[in-house]
């Protein structure tokens, strides 16, 4: 099998490679933005060499190869080292070695994993720090020195212990590179750290991963317009959803305008749902096992007392910002109040100055009666009156957002995000707020939107994200 011409690669490629179970698929996850990826505990889940391309807009960034783990190393090691040659004739054995025995099952992990190097693909090494060094990890990374490819090695840790420094001083005997990493905690910083260290492993490529960071940064940037985008469309749908229901008798009987009031909850429920469906989708999340009741938020319903709390403005902010936006007609607002809902409150008292009031109300928005002198009549709710509801439909989907864009890929299970004290304070200030007011009492008002004013919109919530991310 000859070598791949370094002509042929326009983009880097790396085969993630070690003993088993050391965490390689994790890497590939985590680096690949990619939550497909098979991983187990049990050693020997991968057994056939998978590819994993980063593509953004139909290019690929980088290539990464998910490995089967080395299961012989030392009868490998000791077939090539039957063949005495040189330095620079060494690669052809391996290349000798995949030829030879290619069909012979025995040998099927090694050849999965020599495949990609030996097709011009960097290599990766993952050892667990968590585990002691021993010497039967030195002949798999003589075989890799055999093969004659740039190498960084990554330590992992999957768990408590610790023997980094043993680890560092053995592998850097065998490689250029060693850098600690983990795939479970990975952020922006450290996933372009990562990209670096590839760039300097052999001159012809640095060039082609400097034009993939370049490509990386752009991308992520890419994605928080996205988010903001998504963002920004779900706040204005939830603020001017309409419901409405007929009815035919002489005045609509409270069942049913509580059936009205439960539509409109759960119409805006459903846009949160969405959202977040986007986010994840955006952010490459498509395979996240929730366990959780759809229409709730980290235990927390869209119309709890919790979510008000958490995500809502304090009764001075809703003051303030009632005062500051000249929208102090209508339904007052107090979501504070011990044991109610966050439906019913109690008078807040007046602003001083004898510039209004708000007052308690017992609906999101007022329900209205259409169709008196009509044969049909129906009922109507919305656009969404409530000054609060947008804060905290906001403050939800950032948090979320955040939460997301933050997510390793490599991460399996349940995702279960805990609550982070002072999650407002981290994006909402006075400014912002009286900023965004301007654009809910559009939202809100039930006109007709044009695009300058939600592209403006957007910029804002983009801001956040960045503030946020």
């Amino acid at each position: 099998m000859p070598i791949r011409k370094e002509t042929d690669l326009d983009y880097p490629k790396f085969a993630v490679v070690g003993h088993p179970n050391k965490g390689k698929s994790s890497i590939v996850s985590s680096l690949a933005l990619d939550d497909s990826v098979q991983i187990s505990d049990t050693p020997g889940t991968t057994t056939v060499k998978r590819s994993f391309p980063l593509t953004v807009d139909g290019k690929i960034i980088y290539e990464l190869f998910d490995t089967p783990g080395f299961q012989r190393a030392r009868q490998v090691l000791a077939w090539l080292e039957q063949h005495d040659v040189s330095a620079d004739k060494k690669h052809e054995v391996v290349n000798a070695f995949i030829h030879t025995f290619k069909e012979d099952p025995k040998f099927n992990d090694e050849i999965e994993l020599l495949e990609p190097i030996m097709d011009g693909a960097g290599i990766i090494y993952v050892v667990d720090a968590s585990k002691p060094y021993g010497e039967e990890y030195e002949a798999e990374m003589e075989i890799l020195r055999w093969t004659g490819q740039p190498s960084m090695a990554l330590i992992n840790h999957i768990d408590e212990d610790d023997y980094t420094l043993e680890w560092k001083r053995a592998l850097g005997h065998y490689f250029k590179i060693v850098r600690t990493y983990n795939p479970m905690e990975i952020s922006l910083a450290q996933h372009i750290s990562i990209l670096e260290s590839m760039a300097q492993l052999k001159e012809e490529w640095t060039a082609l991963v400097k034009l993939s960071i370049g490509f990386f940064e752009h991308y992520h940037d890419e994605m928080l317009h996205r988010s903001a985008a998504v963002v920004a469309n779900a706040v204005y749908k939830a603020l001017s959803t309409v419901e409405t229901l007929t009815f035919s008798t002489q005045n609509a009987s409270d069942n049913e305008k509580k059936k009205l009031e439960e539509r409109y909850k759960n119409s805006l429920r459903s846009i949160e749902n969405q959202t977040q469906k986007r986010i994840e989708k955006i952010w490459k999340h498509e395979h996240l096992e929730k366990d959780k009741n759809p229409l709730y938020f980290e235990d927390m319903d869209l119309f709890s007392e919790e979510s008000a709390s958490v995500f809502g403005l304090t009764r001075k902010e809703l003051l303030v910002t009632g005062v500051t936006s000249g929208a102090l007609t209508g339904a007052g607002i107090d979501l504070f109040l011990a044991g109610h809902t966050f439906f019913i409150g109690g008078a807040i008292g007046a602003i001083a100055g004898g510039v209004g009031a708000y007052f308690a109300f017992n609906e999101l928005s007022e329900i209205k009666v259409f169709g008196k002198t009509l044969g049909s009549k129906y009922l109507e709710i919305g656009p969404m009156e409530n000054r609060n509801f947008p804060y905290i439909f906001l403050g939800r989907m950032l948090y979320h957002t955040s939460k997301i864009a933050n997510r390793s890929h490599a991460k399996r299970g349940l995702a279960v995000f805990e609550m982070e004290k002072g999650f407002k304070e981290r994006w909402l200030d006075d400014t912002l707020r009286k900023e965004l007011e301007k654009y809910h009492k559009i939202f809100r008002s039930g006109k007709a939107l044009d695009a300058k004013t939600l592209a403006s919109y957007e910029d804002l919530i983009y801001k956040v994200l960045q503030k946020l991310l």
